[in-house]
């Protein structure tokens, strides 16, 4: 087995969550019409996460057909930009960097919610180096993400080890070479810890207390 050295990360339901979740954000402009519109929504922006097009004009689009004429970028402020960080995975972050490891970003995002996470969160300064699928041009859970993002690392595949919360992006980096969990943070922290520890990766902070496990409020998992 490599000796891993770099870690790189999922954002949502890994470093970050949508407090009370996708459809109650929506809920204020559609009531209960919100995961209809959501999921058409999801679907429709899938082109974009790999960087083709642009979604703003495409969710106006949507909101007139669902009879919602708020502007488009206070709806995409209020919904998609709606974002927490999660403060216990950004102390793992600051724990690994400090142990000497390479602390990088994976995440599947159009080019608009890319930029709010990169200059309003504060992302860019955070991780080494930054893998967002629309700069990419591709998209988790394709192999061809992860060869990508080890090339910008500039590491064998087999010594990153890659965290996300959906079962068939894990399957994806795993395919491409990569070693693999599958966590999200409302299993604890301590438990991801461990599952580090597992792949040889030590932070010196295995053994503090276990965090409580909050409520997911992130329904969508990309």
């Amino acid at each position: 087995m490599s000796t891993i050295r770099h870690v790189l990360l999922d954002a949502d339901g890994v470093l970050q969550d949508l407090p009370g979740g996708w459809y109650a954000a929506m809920e204020p402009y559609l009531g209960e019409r919100a995961r209809e519109f959501l999921h058409q929504s999801w679907e429709d922006e899938l082109p974009m996460l790999a960087g083709e097009g642009e979604f703003l004009p495409l969710l106006e689009g949507h909101l007139r057909e669902f009879g919602v004429h708020s502007p488009v970028e206070q709806v995409f402020a209020d919904v998609w930009c709606r974002i927490d960080r999660i403060a216990e995975s950004f102390t793992v972050v600051d724990d690994l960097r400090r142990a000497g490891y390479g602390v990088h970003l994976a995440t599947n995002q159009e080019r608009n919610r890319a930029a709010h996470m990169r200059h309003v969160l504060g992302y860019d300064d955070l991780f080494d180096v930054s893998c967002y699928s629309y700069d990419l041009g591709v998209a988790k859970p394709d192999p061809a993400f992860f060869r990508e993002a080890a090339r910008r690392i500039d590491a064998n595949p087999a010594e990153i080890l890659f965290v996300d919360d959906n079962a068939n992006n894990v399957d994806g980096a795993r395919t491409a070479g990569l070693a693999a969990v599958h966590w999200d943070f409302t299993q604890g922290h301590t438990v991801l810890l461990g599952l580090m520890e597992a792949h040889g990766v030590r932070t010196g902070s295995v053994g503090r207390p276990p965090s409580s496990p909050a409520p997911r409020g992130s329904l969508r998992s990309t």
